[in-house]
């Protein structure tokens, strides 16, 4: 497994399900390529959008190595690793690798919420298990809390962490962060909402949910701002892109806010054509009008699919 360092439109890969809500392994590996061939830089594995918590070890296992077989070399693939005890924690890092995962992508041991030192360490032992840095996925929204600016610098100095998911949402700490670590840390956008705002700041490229049903205006949007350095341009993709951003910040206000994301995430790509099932219950379906105003945002960003949601 190679030290590579993650740069651009990594969506955090949706898994397919069939209809018994078995693993559908080929489902997801179409659904791989179906993000190659629009351009993605990277896919991330197992992960929250990619419903890991709701997978056996030996599941997750099956989904890594599937979609390294079909990535082939052409894209990096990183493997989500959620747990809370460390040793389970290892043994799924241990059996990633094995799956042939270009890298990690940790999130902090969540439910029991440790102590911040206990939670350090409980990296720096995945690290050393598999002899190399790792990308901690710093989101307090499902961990409950999140390792400061200061804390990621002193592991990027340790050699535990070389890359961060960076899954507030406040592009602030992309900032922070390239402040404290400058090259040596990659700093990843981790939410929906705020990626133009992130690049600009600096981020290394955006690994969140929406890059699943827009991938190639993603990468439209983060090529503006890295390669072209033309600011212009990104806000003009990022006009494209603003409905369904709006739709999933403001149509779902609230706490716990309904249709859940991971919901509206594969019927959207159902809607486009790219039916990959259900969200494994008790996450399932969306009722009618709850899909009909999906489609509505959808359709700014799609004027060419069905006038009617499928």
């Amino acid at each position: 497994m190679s030290a590579l360092v993650p740069r651009g439109v990594i969506p955090a890969m949706l898994t397919a399900f069939n209809r018994d809500e078995t693993l559908d392994i080929g489902g997801t590996k179409a659904f791989a390529e179906w993000l190659i061939e629009r351009g993605v830089h990277g896919l991330a594995l197992c992960g929250s959008t990619g419903e890991g918590a709701a997978m056996t070890d030996v599941e997750r296992a099956q989904v890594i190595k599937a979609v390294v077989e079909q990535a082939a070399g052409r894209v990096p693939v990183f493997a989500g690793i959620i747990h809370y005890a460390t040793q389970q924690a290892i043994a799924l890092s241990k059996a990633a690798i094995d799956a042939g995962a270009d890298g990690l992508m940790v999130l902090l041991p969540f439910y029991y919420q440790p102590t911040i030192n206990d939670a350090i360490d409980y990296l720096r032992d995945i690290s050393a298990a598999i002899g190399q840095p790792i990308m901690v996925y710093n989101n307090p929204w499902f961990a409950g809390y999140e390792l400061s600016p200061v804390q990621i610098k002193s592991l990027v100095e340790e050699g535990v962490v070389h890359h961060v998911k960076s899954a507030h949402g406040d592009p602030m700490r992309v900032n922070y962060l390239k402040y404290l670590c400058g090259d040596s840390l990659s700093v990843l956008y981790g939410h929906d909402y705020a990626p133009l705002e992130a690049f600009v700041a600096g981020a290394g490229g955006w690994l969140s949910g929406i890059p699943n049903i827009i991938p190639k205006l993603s990468v439209e949007l983060f090529e503006a701002v890295s390669a072209e350095k033309d600011l212009r341009r990104a806000q003009d993709v990022w006009r494209k892109m603003a409905p369904i951003a709006y739709y999933f910040m403001y149509e779902r206000p609230g706490d716990n806010p309904a249709p859940h994301w991971l919901q509206v995430f594969k019927e959207a790509l159902r809607m486009m054509g790219m039916d990959i099932g259900l969200p494994r219950r008790p996450t399932y379906s969306m009722s009618m009008s709850e899909r009909d105003l999906l489609h509505s945002y959808l359709t700014q960003v799609y004027p060419d699919i069905s006038a009617e949601p499928v």
